[in-house]
């Protein structure tokens, strides 16, 4: 017997809400080309990490197969100023999943302390090495559930709508060296402590713990590899493990690969254009028979002036 499309998004819906106790609802952790490319969306450290101003897009979820499914949408802009000692950013997250969804926007001020040692990395790499980025960002979140869509009757846990409203604290600190970085964030310290409604929901805060390393081919000529770990922490919930694998060559193109703890698997890659233009292309897949099925998603970004080039 088919199943309908309506049917299969309202069983879905009603068994994520009660795998997430009290209603409670976390920013879905970005996929392994939204954080390897735009880490900013996890670490507000990482605004004026480049001596260009930046503008990314992420899109995860928007060619899945079914109603309900997980979907991303992100846009942010980081530039540094102050010969590159300051950096500011500014973001906008939307997350859906069923009937459930967020939207989060928000600003950052971060500061570098920078060490005298040589840089020693390759004349195409075009971060800022050997800094220490402490960052705090501030913003607004709107959350919902539209419950009385799945059309429950008799049951008061879906009898009316959840809609929200709450500011955001966020801070993080960056370790970036030439080869090695190391980093830890959480993108809203208060949870739901100044929610509105806040008896309908439990937003516990997520912390963000990111760390790396980049190998570099004979002389610095041409390829870059860089394996790195991505940990999260949510309490009520186990401890998600990233273990994430990409190479570089030159700014031109990139390839990647990743293993994410839920037993789901990330490969992407991407190209260059015109020296200003990035586009990284992420397909996920799970191992585990999930319902929620494959994710299609990438990241477009351009960066000013000199861009990515040489």
């Amino acid at each position: 017997m088919k199943i309908s499309p309506k049917i299969k998004f309202t069983v879905i819906t009603i068994g994520l809400l009660f795998l997430i106790p009290k209603k409670s609802f976390a920013q879905q952790t970005p996929t392994f080309s939204e954080y390897n490319y735009n880490p900013y969306l996890i670490n507000p450290a990482y605004a004026g990490l480049t001596p260009n101003a930046e503008l990314t897009l992420n899109n995860s979820g928007f060619f899945n197969s079914f109603e309900g499914s997980p979907q991303s949408l992100a846009l942010s802009f980081i530039t540094s100023v102050k010969e590159g000692k300051i950096g500011i950013g500014a973001g906008y997250i939307s997350d859906q999943i069923g009937v459930t969804s967020s939207t989060s926007t928000f600003a950052t001020f971060s500061y570098k302390i920078f060490f005298d040692t040589k840089s020693n990395r390759p004349y195409w790499q075009n971060y800022t090495p050997n800094s220490l980025s402490f960052a705090i960002s501030g913003g607004f979140q709107q959350y919902r559930e539209n419950l009385l869509d799945l059309g429950i009757m008799g049951d008061p846990n879906f009898a009316q709508n959840i809609d929200t409203n709450l500011p955001t604290i966020g801070a993080g600190i960056l370790l970036n060296l030439a080869n090695l970085y190391v980093g830890f964030s959480s993108p809203n310290l208060l949870g739901d402590k100044l929610a509105q409604n806040k008896e309908n929901i439990n937003l516990e805060p997520v912390f963000y713990g990111y760390f790396g390393y980049r190998f570099y081919s004979n002389n610095f000529e041409e390829l870059m590899i860089k394996p790195n770990i991505l940990i999260k922490q949510e309490k009520g919930a186990p401890v998600q493990l990233d273990f994430n694998l990409s190479a570089s060559f030159k700014n031109k193109f990139e390839i990647g690969t990743g293993y994410r703890t839920n037993s789901s698997v990330n490969i992407l890659a991407g190209i260059y254009l015109f020296n200003n233009f990035r586009i990284i292309y992420n397909y996920n897949t799970s191992f585990n028979d999930s319902p929620l099925g494959n994710t299609h998603g990438f990241v477009l970004s351009f960066q000013f002036g000199n861009g990515y080039s040489e």
